[in-house]
């Protein structure tokens, strides 16, 4: 039997392909750098537009115009409502088989994602069809912590303890995946077993080994 109880998944780069790969070919079609939506939302870390927004400190317009404004001073032009528009990837089936196969053996699943209040629902969806979708896949969740909702992000050591009160369950019985190694540390330093995901094969392979049975 596995000694852990619980696991715990972001969403986005996890559930969902990640918006890194929606992030460059914005910047291919805009003739950016790569990478550089992700250079603008690193700089300043906590107190940037990107922080702000996903604390829900501000809203939509005014993320467009402060992004708009860190873009300019790292040389280039880009709106952040450019960027809101592909936030949302697209679902990953074989996560989601997971999910229902680990409810299936007993564990208990749950979900930190740091997202904004923009688009629909909690996966920033832009269409009423992936806002269902992704509706339907939180629904499997036995909760849910949004950052954008509770004012606290990852890698805030207090969003990990949230959830863990939230689930009645030591970090140690938890395992934690993320696409992001800054936020699996924290996780990690709590005591959880954190899995960086790289992919989704990947992250089923490291899951299944961690917990000594085989996923989808």
């Amino acid at each position: 039997m596995s000694r852990y109880t619980h696991v715990i998944f972001d969403f986005g780069g996890v559930i969902t392909a990640s918006p890194f790969e929606a992030f460059n070919r914005l910047e291919e079609a805009r003739g950016l750098p790569r990478d550089f939506v992700r250079r603008v939302n690193a700089a300043d870390p906590d107190s940037n537009a990107w922080a702000r927004f996903e604390r829900a400190e501000i809203d939509a317009a005014a993320f467009d115009v402060l992004f708009a404004a860190e873009a300019r001073a790292m040389g280039h032009e880009l709106e952040g409502e450019a960027v809101l528009a592909v936030l949302a990837g697209a679902v990953r089936p074989a996560m989601v088989a997971a999910l229902d196969t680990l409810k299936a053996s007993g564990f208990g699943i749950a979900c930190i994602t740091n997202n904004v209040p923009s688009g629909k629902g909690a996966g920033m969806a832009r269409s009423e069809a992936l806002a269902a979708e992704v509706a339907a896949i939180m629904a499997r969740f036995d909760h849910v912590i949004e950052s954008s909702k509770v004012g606290v992000r990852k890698p805030d050591p207090r969003i990990y303890e949230m959830m863990c009160e939230a689930l009645g369950a030591r970090p140690t019985n938890c395992v934690y995946l993320d696409d992001l190694g800054i936020n699996c540390k924290p996780a990690s330093q709590l005591g959880m077993h954190a899995i960086k995901v790289t992919s989704g094969d990947q992250a089923l392979a490291d899951l299944s080994a961690a917990l000594g049975m085989p996923l989808p």
